[in-house]
């Protein structure tokens, strides 16, 4: 099966020939990616993979992409934080159906991860919101959405200190 996702890496200051970065992700077999250097420092790599499930094509282009530039670091791993807008591209309605649905059951409708203009969701939890309620959509994008959260909360969770880890696993699921 196809997934398509996309992936953002950082590179090192001494990566700066991007034709050798295509060439190098080429030859690790990311032929199946759309190569983007717009912001200087950044790659972003526009996957269509074929494998057997969604964890599968993520975790394997991001080991492809790692083994071809092992100093480049992992940014985001995408679809995953969506506004409404890319929720409403995602369902295959309007936005406003889609901030009318969200206000109208403002109890259920997940909370986002940035609150703010614009507020950010994981589009996981937002397209979890939708299945529940019978909306039709490609459960390929929600599997794709839903490792992509996994894999970025992971990258940020190693960032965080142990102690204070296990305090707030007690106080924010006590």
């Amino acid at each position: 099966m196809e997934y398509e996702f996309t992936l953002k890496f950082k590179l090192t200051a001494d990566v700066i020939n991007m034709d050798e970065v295509v060439e190098r992700l080429g030859e690790q077999g990311c032929t199946d990616a759309l190569v983007g250097l717009g912001q200087p420092g950044y790659i972003g790599l526009d996957f269509v993979r074929e494998a057997e499930d969604a964890t599968s094509a993520l975790l394997s282009a991001i080991d492809d992409v790692k083994q071809a530039l092992p100093s480049s670091a992992l940014v985001e791993v995408g679809p995953d934080f969506v506004g409404l807008t890319d929720v409403a591209e995602v369902v295959g309605m309007s936005r406003q159906n889609i901030r009318k649905l969200m206000l109208g059951h403002h109890q259920r409708f997940p909370a986002p991860i940035h609150s703010g203009n614009p507020s950010v969701w994981h589009l996981a939890q937002v397209l979890e919101f939708f299945q529940e309620r019978q909306y039709a959509f490609p459960m390929k994008v929600f599997e794709v959405a839903r490792t992509a959260m996994q894999i970025n909360i992971a990258k940020e969770q190693a960032l965080l200190d142990k102690r204070l880890g296990a305090v707030l696993e007690h106080r924010l699921h006590a």
